[in-house]
């Protein structure tokens, strides 16, 4: 199924590089996002219905690491 590329962001950190691409296809829209490290790459794709709930769980988690 093809999918349009709407938005794209790229992430560095030291050996790793990670890409977080907003796309949409017949189906709706899912933010994909891929790790990859020297050619190897894992990739988890999210709902874009779910990404507020996604979105806050990181950032309790960012808040959990900053206080401890």
């Amino acid at each position: 199924m093809e999918s349009n590329l709407l938005h794209t962001e790229k992430i560095l950190a030291d050996r790793k590089t990670f890409f977080l691409d907003l796309k949409e296809n017949a189906r709706g829209r899912v933010v994909k996002i891929t790790e990859d490290v020297g050619g190897n790459r894992d990739t988890i794709m999210v709902p874009s219905e779910i990404l507020g709930d996604f979105i806050a769980a990181l950032s309790d988690i960012k808040a959990t690491n900053d206080s401890v």
